[in-house]
């Protein structure tokens, strides 16, 4: 017999949206949503709401926003919500007196196919390690993060030239079904509970900083093409040039350009020819910069570039 559950979601950004969306137009009972608190946003320093806390109020739903998820009385105000189920995307680690408070349990949507890249980036890290497959997945949250108990998964190909934008949007739509599908699942009391294997060859998805998203021209041509694709857009890849910062979004295998001194280039080496095309040394031959952004200045192509601006 299906039950109607009483339901708290948790999320902040876009790809949240999606799955909220869904449990909403499906007529679900989300009694709450919790999100994070607004920021000052942009240059004018604006105060701006999450985009899941816009979907939640435009749906009439109460919005709670923690700065601290320990708080007394927000704990109050969320037993007070007596939760069936708690469904989290795309939201902060949670403290166990959370998690563990509704009856069924609390589970989340990971950009993943567990147990593979747990943590933070798991789609950028998919596409810099050049795999051609990755997923989602739902799991109950317990003590250790993305080691939970499994209920579903679901399979996504990744492209040859897929970025982390393009992955992440279908992603968000096909996590979206799966969560709406693992709380049908929930509501008949028919679903699965797998315990996530055991590996050695485990893949860490660590948070993306300042330090891991610089590119390195000592590798091969594709693996620094899979690194820039797989941050971008955001953070997006970055080199120095010239003693100058860029932000790189697109590569492509380019042709050795003429000349002694560039056929001994070392890795890291820039040529131009000022009109049309930015090359750099690789490992194994020679890359094009396609895409990039100065500091300061907008995301342009090469071309673009070098028609105000000279390397």
């Amino acid at each position: 017999m299906t039950q109607s559950l009483r339901i708290i979601f948790m999320g902040t950004p876009e790809f949240a949206v999606a799955s909220l969306q869904r449990l909403i137009d499906a007529g679900k009972n989300v009694v709450a949503v919790i999100t994070a608190p607004d920021r000052p946003s942009g240059r004018g320093l604006q105060v701006v709401s999450s985009p899941v806390k816009k979907a939640a109020e435009t749906a009439g739903i109460p919005v709670l926003q923690p700065e601290k998820l320990r708080d007394p009385a927000f704990l109050e105000e969320l037993r007070g919500y007596a939760a069936d189920l708690q469904v989290v995307v795309a939201f902060r680690m949670l403290p166990e007196v959370i998690w563990a408070m509704p009856t069924v349990g609390t589970f989340n949507l990971h950009a993943s196919l567990l147990p593979q890249y747990r943590g933070a980036a798991p789609i950028n890290w998919a596409i810099i390690n050049g795999e051609t497959e990755t997923g989602a997945t739902t799991f109950f949250i317990e003590k250790e993060i993305d080691t939970g108990q499994m209920i579903f998964q679901d399979h996504e190909p990744i492209q040859p030239d897929d970025t982390a934008g393009t992955l992440h949007d279908r992603l968000m739509e096909r996590g979206a079904d799966l969560v709406l599908r693992t709380v049908n699942a929930i509501e008949t009391g028919a679903y699965p509970r797998i315990p996530q294997p055991t590996a050695t060859d485990l893949k860490p998805a660590p948070k993306l900083t300042r330090e891991n998203t610089e590119i390195d021209w000592n590798q091969p041509a594709e693996v620094v093409r899979n690194f820039v694709r797989g941050l971008t857009p955001y953070p997006s890849a970055w080199t120095i040039l010239n003693q100058k910062f860029f932000k790189i979004y697109g590569v492509s295998k380019a042709t050795e350009p003429t000349g002694d001194a560039n056929s001994s280039a070392e890795p890291g080496k820039l040529y131009t020819d000022n009109r049309k095309i930015i090359l750099v040394r690789v490992a194994d031959g020679w890359l094009s910069l396609d895409q990039l952004q100065a500091e300061g200045k907008r995301r342009m192509t090469a071309e673009e570039f070098l028609r105000g601006n000279r390397l």
